[in-house]
């Protein structure tokens, strides 16, 4: 959670004072985090109580998921039998990573599969019919797709007809009718009952792992043990891939962050290793999303993402050190790419600025196609509103990018609505991606404009903070803090907890530092609270010594200062304005 560079609405989550001193009491905890805890729903004491102490034993039984019994005994089959089988998995994390664990199952289970991870500007998304039929004269008699797959309805119909079996692991969006795969492992489709829906590909692959595992002949501490090793990935693709951490996704996380703090897997140390982690240290979900994910995925975006999962596969020292320095040298060209972009859109828009009525944006250039999904994302974080950015290849004839969102705009029913403009497309409601003809991009922009402007309203377009509560200075106990961090790990779903402080005094004039980011006290009482705010040098102004405000504030672990001695947390400044009492 970054500050705001412009002042956002406020919206306070109204609490009942007595029934949150009644589950502060019943809980062991402070007034405080309990009023957090009802602001986030959880109103009763057992969800309260689940939710603060997440449990393995929580996770639901995977055959319950519509398919699973078919899938795991398909894929139990082609191991009894030695069938060659491959494992056919998307380009970022989510994909990378539930390509390595179900590998690292079938292995278990004393067999192995081939490997295919789609490049991502030569072959781009999805299960496509020449690599189907590829695969087929090669011999491969099943097919497991991972994150990608549910709506391959044409590559999956030509494997039945070259008598190859598809199991599809996907955790988008289906189309009504579902591609003709043996089994479709996907909580979103109509028909399952599995009750956790926001699993992503490397959750729902871990669950087909606790199936396959589950009939081997392994002791119950074995499997138990097997389990916990497989968690540390799918926290990372959970987290890579920003599902909401509420539910099954935060006892994953959870657990797979505990994890991390002792890693075997040699790929896995070298890549800490490489974003500047030590071994035992706790790491945060944020951590993961900033560092560790980009690493990994800037294989994908700069090159090939098969180099993750042989980093992620391989049982030698030397070349995972040498796989890990070559995502370090990706991920450097990635933000390298990622910034000229950006300078290519600012000059855009200094040619043609964004305009009040632009209710959705389109920007197009000779850009990269690895990173034009990171740069969508932080031009919907500067002008909040829908944003793709496209790049142009001319020699094609065609334009190919990606879109993100805001909360109230769901980008894939933008895309039907106008599915007659694209080659291909494909998403969810905050991201998708694109291709159509050069010659059809004025008219994507001019469309998605109107659909876009149809649908918004003002308010729609200004950032919005959701506030967990109020509190007083005097309530910033060591207790409320530790409870507070408690609701970690923190990210999409579960943001750090969001807190006003109202009619607070700014002592003493801001320090500014690395030029854009301030640091400077709030006063209530007896009592300072030093806050930092990232990007916030903008609003100096309005941190002048004296000035009486109403300032919005979250929480977050500190794990690099707990390691330096200092408190294990910091406050960050969100929003401010005028007090209004």
């Amino acid at each position: 959670m970054r500050s705001l560079k412009l002042p956002a609405r406020w919206r306070l989550a109204p609490t009942d004072g007595q029934q949150a001193a009644r589950l502060a009491s019943e809980l062991g905890l402070s007034p405080l985090a309990a009023r957090v805890l009802l602001a986030r729903g959880l109103h009763d004491p057992l969800s309260a109580r689940r939710f603060l102490n997440p449990s393995l034993d929580d996770l639901h039984d995977p055959l319950s998921m519509r398919d699973m019994d078919v899938a795991a005994d398909r894929l139990r089959r082609a191991i009894a039998e030695r069938q060659p089988l491959l494992l056919y998995g998307d380009y970022d994390v989510d994909g990378a990573t539930s390509v390595v664990m179900l590998h690292k199952a079938i292995e278990l289970a004393g067999h192995r599969a081939s490997v295919q991870i789609p490049h991502r500007l030569r072959e781009g998304y999805g299960l496509h019919t020449h690599l189907v039929e590829q695969a087929a004269s090669e011999g491969v008699r099943l097919i497991v797709s991972l994150d990608t797959g549910v709506r391959a309805h044409e590559a999956i119909r030509r494997a039945r007809e070259l008598g190859v079996d598809v199991i599809v692991v996907d955790h988008h969006l289906p189309d009504r009718e579902l591609p003709p795969a043996s089994a479709v492992l996907n909580p979103r489709r109509s028909d399952c009952p599995y009750p956790e829906k926001n699993l992503t590909a490397a959750g729902l692959t871990l669950k087909l792992v606790q199936a396959l595992l589950a009939a081997l002949d392994f002791s119950t501490s074995r499997r138990e043990a097997l389990l916990r090793s497989f968690v540390k990935l799918a926290a990372i693709g959970t987290v890579a891939d920003v599902a909401p951490l509420t539910g099954e996704n935060r006892i994953l996380v959870k657990h797979g962050l505990e994890g991390l703090r002792s890693v075997r897997n040699p790929g896995l140390r070298e890549l800490l290793k490489a974003a500047g982690f030590a071994e035992g240290d706790a790491l945060t979900a944020e951590q993961v999303a900033f560092r560790l994910a980009p690493r990994m995925n800037a294989a994908g975006r700069m090159d090939h993402a098969s180099s993750v999962v042989r980093l992620l596969l391989t049982d030698q020292p030397e070349l995972a050190r040498e796989l890990a320095g070559q995502l370090e040298d990706w991920n450097r060209r990635r933000q390298a790419a990622e910034e000229d972009i950006l300078r290519q859109v600012e000059e855009q828009c200094l040619q043609t600025p964004v305009r009040e009525g632009d209710a959705a944006l389109v920007f197009l250039g000779p850009f990269h196609r690895g990173v034009v999904g990171i740069v969508a994302a932080r031009l919907v974080e500067r002008y909040h509103r829908p944003v793709f950015v496209l790049s142009e290849i001319a020699d094609e004839g065609v334009a190919q990018g990606s879109g993100r969102s805001i909360p109230a705009f769901h980008l894939l029913e933008a895309l039907e609505s106008m599915a007659d403009l694209f080659l291909h497309y494909g998403g969810h409601k905050q991201a998708a991606g694109v291709t159509l003809p050069l010659h059809q991009v004025d008219e994507f922009r001019r469309r998605l404009n109107e659909y876009a402007a149809a649908r918004l309203s003002p308010e729609d377009f200004q950032p919005s903070l959701e506030v967990d509560a109020e509190f007083r200075l005097e309530e910033l106990s060591e207790q409320a803090i530790r409870d507070l961090l408690r609701l970690a790990p923190f990210g999409c779903g579960n943001p750090p907890p969001v807190l006003v402080l109202r009619d607070a005094e700014i002592p003493s004039p801001p320090v500014v530092f690395k030029e854009r980011h301030v640091r400077v006290g709030l006063r209530q009482g007896n009592r300072t609270l030093v806050v930092k705010g990232f990007d916030f040098a903008g609003r100096l102004a309005e941190l002048a010594p004296g000035a009486r405000l109403d300032a919005a504030i979250c929480l977050r672990d500190d794990p690099a200062g707990a390691a330096r001695g200092y408190a294990g947390w910091n406050a960050l400044l969100l929003d401010v304005r005028t007090a209004t009492r």
